[in-house]
């Protein structure tokens, strides 16, 4: 008992919390099964493993600050057929991120850009990457209150560190130049050092008038697309989909108007 109590003290001076709670329930299991002492050890720390992947991932879900945790599965392809289920399920695989590639999901309000974001991002914390979500709007005005402050070098840190960094809602608010300057900035930055998944209401024609300034929007998205995945989607509002399923019939979405 006294050697018990001594390894379970060991066990906790070492950090290793979840193995010490377990210890006296993993050991009567490994006499009951009559198993090795490497079998022992091995489901011991197993135990302790796989609790500390679960609050990594949830503090890394935390950080994130997701909208809300809509996954991939959760999707329903069916009612947005536009949408190609399997160049989806290649980005779930997220080999896009091993190669520092982009991903753009186009279309007008409420068809799903923001859930398969999520989805994807969703993965990414899965697989033990570091996700960052933001609106463009949440963007623009931590950066411009930062660099006000004299800390904009350290805040970049926030958007520069994810392996996936998530910017919704592109196309709600144009920039001036001065604003226009910091996203481009920050899509340089991360050009082939870190991926971007990126939702956007507007075609890539009106990005000038988005930014303010057509020959910023040209380098800008000269380095976005350069290595990206483009997701065109268009068809009735996602949002509304129960209904339509029901029978109502919403308003027809006012589709975006394809890039000459």
């Amino acid at each position: 008992m006294v050697e018990l109590e001594h390894a379970r003290a060991l066990l906790e001076q070492m950090g290793l919390q979840t193995a010490a709670q377990l210890l006296d329930a993993q050991l009567e299991q490994s006499l009951h099964a009559q198993q090795t002492y490497v079998q022992f050890l091995n489901e011991l720390l197993s135990s302790e493993q796989q609790q500390r992947q679960r609050k990594s991932r949830e503090t890394r879900l935390k950080l994130a600050r997701l909208p809300h945790r809509k996954s991939l599965e959760d999707f329903d392809f069916a009612f947005q057929p536009s949408i190609d289920k399997r160049q989806i399920e290649e980005l779930g695989t997220l080999a896009f991120v091993a190669r520092e590639e982009n991903v753009i999901l186009l279309g007008p309000p409420g068809v799903g850009k923001t859930h398969l974001a999520v989805g994807l991002a969703l993965r990414a914390l899965d697989a033990g990457m570091v996700v960052y979500y933001t609106t463009l709007s949440h963007l623009i005005t931590d950066l411009k209150k930062a660099q006000l402050q004299g800390r904009l070098e350290r805040r970049w840190r926030v958007y520069l560190r994810p392996a996936v960094l998530v910017i919704d809602e592109v196309g709600y608010m144009q920039l001036d130049r001065q604003e226009a300057e910091l996203l481009f900035r920050l899509i340089s930055e991360r050009y082939e050092h870190g991926s971007i998944i990126l939702t956007s209401n507007k075609y890539f024609s009106d990005w000038g008038e988005l930014l303010s300034d057509n020959i910023l929007a040209t380098a800008l998205l000269d380095r976005l697309l350069h290595h990206a995945h483009v997701v065109n989607i268009r068809g009735q509002t996602y949002r509304l989909r129960e209904r339509w399923k029901a029978g109502v019939q919403p308003v027809p979405p006012a589709e975006l108007p394809a890039d000459n």
